[in-house]
């Protein structure tokens, strides 16, 4: 019933993939792998399943980026965020819940985005660092689906971006949040597919030199 409510109103169009694209993982922290800090759900699995994305994205020569969040040591940055979700007071940059999980450790060339909000283009360059490499189509994976990922997702589209999302390289704390966010962002802000069908298709174009 709500997908023809959405269909009869004209959302929910497909746009094409023009293959200028770049890869944002947002916030596969230890912290949010961690079900006892901020993981659980289906975040483990999401991140497993970004390991063969990002090797085939450096394959493919895309440009990658990481964010992280990250708060001043003093707490000085302090924000409505952390007001709400205190113990993001937690992740400082030496923080081991703040860094990136080993294996998808960031590689020389890649750009880490540090944050104290949910989105990260918001008050970044990651927006300009896409842009001066080429990007259009921005691959999307990382936790959580209905935070920080929805956020970057509607920021990339603002920016002007094409974000493809991955159904199974995001996770989310509970099934509820992340299936409502995925068909959100299908209805208004991203192509939503999986990993294999979005590396079939990516696979067309030829690699960056």
């Amino acid at each position: 019933m709500k997908e023809a409510i959405y269909a009869r109103q004209g959302f929910g169009n497909d746009f094409d993939i023009d293959g200028q694209f770049g890869l944002l993982i947002v916030d596969f922290v230890n912290g949010f792998a961690n079900p006892d800090v901020f993981g659980g759900g289906n975040i483990a699995e999401a991140i497993e399943r970004t390991v063969p994305l990002l090797h085939t994205a450096r394959d493919l020569r895309w440009p990658v980026a990481h964010s992280r969040i990250v708060y001043a040591d003093d707490d000085s940055d302090a924000n409505v965020f952390s007001l709400k979700v205190p113990g993001m007071l937690t992740l400082k940059e030496h923080a081991h819940d703040s860094a990136i999980v080993p294996q998808l450790s960031p590689e020389s060339g890649e750009l880490v985005v540090r944050k104290n909000v949910p989105s990260a283009f918001f008050g970044t360059s990651l927006g300009s660092w896409l842009t001066m490499r080429g990007v259009r189509t921005l691959v999307v994976a990382g936790a959580v689906t209905s935070g920080c990922v929805r956020a970057s997702v509607v920021d990339a589209m603002q920016y002007g971006f094409r974000p493809v999302v991955l159904s199974d390289c995001v996770g989310d704390r509970a099934p509820g949040p992340h299936d409502a966010s995925l068909f959100d962002m299908a209805q208004k802000y991203a192509a939503v597919m999986s990993s294999e069908e979005l590396l079939s298709r990516a696979r067309r174009f030829p690699a960056r030199k």
